[in-house]
């Protein structure tokens, strides 16, 4: 096993108090803060990640209790934890932060990008005590525990970032009811693979539904434009609120609807632009979107966000495949072909549209500067454009947010072509 953890339990709170009194000083011995402190550090719990490849990592729980399975990648972005968590596409997978100090502005009610976290467990080489923001609600370590999100903390992030940089993406299992190591490496070995599986099912909303929030303004929150120009169908893969507040900010009517959604109910609803959404998971096995998308390709202007971009593709009769371990953070950098400028990008997937299957009419738009794979594709006789990134980013830069002009320009010009 590696980095162990240190096992404070017995030692009782004045030992630590002591401790902390005579060799730190950035809290009086009767804090309220370091009553807290202490009692969560001499009850820390110990929790084990074991890997697909059979290694385990032991370290201490800082989420719920309990038991997560999944695919296990590493996200590279500094800050935007609380998006991260909450973004659908996260289904399925254990996540681990790059940086190691997670949790340094706790939790508010506004980042969310769901009304749930959806990660199956979270790794961080250390999670803050304290957090320090004017927004925060609570801690991160608190809103683990209470959405029953297993977490582990005190185990080498940089050591296991390696291991999936060079290995690949693997099965792991994180626990803190099992210890034995071999109940680990056999309990590790049962755990489905995400390759062939539809996730989306178990993220797309059940009933059709408007969203009104645009952007953010301080210290009224989200406003609610009362302006519509366009009406825009959104076809719900596990879909970021951000994504949607975009497309509100530039007057347009949205309308979220489930995955499972036929052709013919989404032009009963007629739209201006049909948008399909980011997601989790494999494209291929969503032959049920894909049939959709076949039929409304060319009848309006489409734009495809990462998952949405590569059902585009796999329903105009391209192939995708699976990353060696993704690409997962805010600082990846895109080439726009269009224009010869650079984007540093917003990106969360774990596949990607094969270059050498593009199908007649294709145009490649963007390319990723750091592997060369496919970022973004259009389609003029189709009336249709994809990228593989979030323009919406949160987390990330804002360099792509011009995309959801493009769409809105993109619907306009459709609007003139077919009067």
């Amino acid at each position: 096993m590696s980095g162990p953890a240190k096992n404070f339990s017995g030692r009782g709170e004045e030992f630590f108090r002591k401790i902390f009194s005579e060799n730190f000083h950035f809290f009086p011995p009767d804090s309220r803060h370091a009553d807290s402190f202490l009692r969560d550090l001499a009850s820390k719990t110990r929790a084990y990640l074991v890997l697909e490849n059979g290694l385990i990592f032991e370290g201490s729980a800082c989420g719920a209790p309990g038991e997560a399975r999944g695919e296990i990648i590493f996200n590279t972005a500094m800050t935007g934890y609380q998006e991260i968590l909450t973004d659908p596409s996260y289904y399925g997978q254990i996540v681990v932060m790059t940086y190691p100090l997670i949790g340094n502005t706790g939790v508010n009610f506004e980042d969310i990008e769901s009304h749930r976290p959806w990660v199956e467990g979270f790794v961080v080489r250390e999670m803050a005590c304290f957090h320090s923001s004017w927004r925060a609600r609570e801690s991160l370590r608190t809103y683990l525990q209470k959405k029953g999100i297993s977490a582990i903390e005190g185990i080498d992030t940089r050591r296991l970032v390696k291991i999936i940089r060079e290995g690949g993406t693997q099965r792991a299992l994180l626990t803190t009811e099992v210890s034995d190591p071999d109940i680990l490496r056999k309990k590790v070995k049962e755990i489905p693979s995400i390759v062939g599986a539809d996730l989306v099912s178990s993220v797309t909303c059940a009933e059709p539904y408007y969203f009104d929030e645009s952007d953010y303004s301080w210290p009224d929150g989200y406003v609610i434009r009362k302006d519509k120009k366009f009406k825009v169908v959104v076809l719900d893969f596990g879909v970021k609120r951000s994504i949607l507040r975009q497309l509100n900010a530039r007057g347009a009517k949205v309308l979220v609807v489930p995955a499972r959604t036929s052709a013919r109910e989404i032009l009963s609803f007629e739209p201006d632009g049909l948008l399909l959404s980011n997601g989790p998971g494999d494209p291929e096995p969503l032959t049920y979107a894909i049939e959709t998308i076949q039929k409304l390709a060319g009848q309006l202007p489409i734009f495809g966000i990462c998952l949405g971009h590569q059902l585009l593709a796999l329903a105009l009769g391209g192939r995708t495949y699976k990353l060696k371990f993704g690409h997962h953070g805010a600082n990846h950098p895109v080439k726009n072909l269009s224009t010869g400028k650079v984007e540093i990008t917003s990106q969360n997937h774990g596949f990607s549209v094969e270059i050498s299957s593009l199908p007649p009419g294709a145009k490649l738009t963007h390319i990723n500067l750091n592997d060369g794979t496919i970022e973004g594709l259009a389609y003029p006789e189709l009336w249709a454009f994809s990228v593989q990134y979030h323009p919406e980013s949160s987390p990330g830069p804002h360099d792509a947010r011009y995309l959801f002009d493009q769409f809105f320009t993109l619907m306009s010009d459709f609007k003139k072509a077919h009067a």
